[in-house]
């Protein structure tokens, strides 16, 4: 161990010695603090593989942890001044700050931060397009895209029920109302149009089962629909038909609930029963079933004027006299009559024939023949020559309308007759009922 008189000089240079860096091929011991990185793993080498590793020049690399990343140096030196060559820290990775979307939000975790999870909702009547869920990625960018609040949801809006309606008395339509339904945005509250498919309310709707729609449109041009039906009933009585050689005309539509059918006879034929029924609340015809049945003209009455009555709103007369039946204008026109016997009948004209002079005077109706003497008072009534042809045309009212001393043609007395003011109502009825003489 040397000389004892050397012990107090290395005793008193120890201190200073050990303050000295050591150079090569000085001893190993340690010269700067233990590195230690927060949330990250240091690798340090010593020079020459010494054991200690916070010794003058010894290397150390720093990594962080998964997200984290290194702020500073990725390798310090520890240096001659006992401090290491930087400063480092591994802090926590860090994505992008989410935008909010429009319509709607978002909740998270821990922030914006490495692993923190963050969900996206909507406000009511929004739905979520997209991710709902995204979490911060170690590569510091977000899972998934960007979430949006889309308006998917249609519009709300509800219709009235089913509107059931019976038409009115002799009508076919019924007036039919409703409040006009109002829609409802279940996002932003904003209608851009309303449309109405079939007629609006307040409207005449006829028999039958009518749709009603209507649709709405919002902003996001997204639509909701609703619909009902309006009912209408028509009480009806049943059809009702035409007599036999006779003529119906009813109003309304001929069966319903107020309707009135009116009846006829065609010429020749008397109207035996109701002249007008009527559909009843009961839905049942008033009176009784019309029939037409062949008139019969009775010639034994007393008198002209009881005769000429039993004419009266049934028959035109066309009263031909003659004083004798060889008259050459006699024979023609009943000639040309019969050879027009469809136009007689479909103007209800009844050829009436005076022939002869008192007391050999003969009347004659179709195949009846009149006494003599009311043949007379027919003549004598009217007026009539009695030793001249003539002709007196009278209406269904008994009114003289026209007189000839010659012959008439069948259109010229046609023309006449045609003009005659209940002819024109029986011309439209024949029409109806396809009544018209062959040509």
């Amino acid at each position: 161990m040397g000389s004892p008189a050397l012990r107090p000089a290395l005793l008193l240079l120890l201190p200073l010695l050990l303050q000295v860096p050591p150079s090569r091929g000085f001893p190993d011991i340690p010269w700067c603090s233990p590195i230690k990185v927060k949330y990250g793993d240091v690798y340090c080498r010593a020079p020459q593989g010494g054991y200690y590793k916070t010794t003058l020049g010894t290397r150390c690399d720093i990594r962080c942890q998964k997200g984290y990343e290194l702020q500073g140096s990725p390798q310090v030196i520890c240096q001659s001044n006992k401090r290491w060559s930087d400063k480092v820290i591994c802090k926590q990775k860090r994505c992008p700050t989410l935008a909010m979307p429009v319509n709607g939000g978002f909740k998270c975790v821990d922030g914006a931060y490495f692993n923190s999870q963050c969900e996206y909702y909507c406000s009511p009547g929004y739905t979520l397009k997209g991710e709902q869920t995204v979490r911060c990625l170690d590569n510091k960018a977000w899972s998934g895209q960007p979430a949006t609040c889309v308006d998917l949801e249609p519009p709300r809006i509800k219709c009235p029920s089913v509107k059931e309606r019976v038409a009115e008395p002799n009508k076919l339509t019924v007036r039919v109302s409703w409040e006009t339904p109002e829609g409802r945005d279940t996002a932003d509250g904003i209608l851009t149009d309303v449309i109405l498919k079939g007629p609006p309310p307040g409207s005449h709707f006829p028999e039958g089962d009518h749709k009603i729609q209507y649709t709405v449109y919002d902003r996001a041009e997204n639509k909701g629909t609703c619909k009902f039906r309006v009912k209408v009933r028509v009480r009806r009585c049943g059809k009702l038909h035409a007599p036999e050689n006779g003529y119906m005309k009813c109003s309304s539509d001929g069966d319903n609930y107020g309707a009135v059918c009116e009846f006829s006879c065609v010429g020749g034929f008397e109207l035996q029963g109701s002249s007008a029924r009527v559909c009843q609340s009961n839905l049942a015809w008033s009176g009784t079933e019309p029939t037409c049945t062949a008139m019969n003209v009775n010639v034994g009455v007393r008198t002209a004027a009881a005769l000429l009555d039993q004419f009266y709103e049934k028959r035109r007369l066309f009263i031909v006299s003659t004083p004798t039946a060889r008259n050459l204008l006699y024979r023609l026109q009943l000639g040309m009559l019969q050879q027009a016997q469809c136009g007689l009948d479909l103007r209800h004209i009844t050829v009436v024939e005076l022939v002869g002079v008192f007391p050999t005077l003969i009347g004659r109706i179709g195949a009846k023949v009149m006494p003599p003497a009311l043949a007379l008072q027919l003549r004598l009534l009217l007026r009539i020559p009695l030793y001249s042809f003539s002709i007196v045309v009278l209406d269904k009212h008994g009114v003289d309308k026209e007189r000839y001393v010659s012959l008439v043609t069948p259109v010229a007395l046609f023309n006449l007759i045609d003009t005659f003011p209940l002819r024109k109502e029986e011309m439209v009825l024949q029409a109806e009922m396809g009544q018209a003489c062959a040509t």
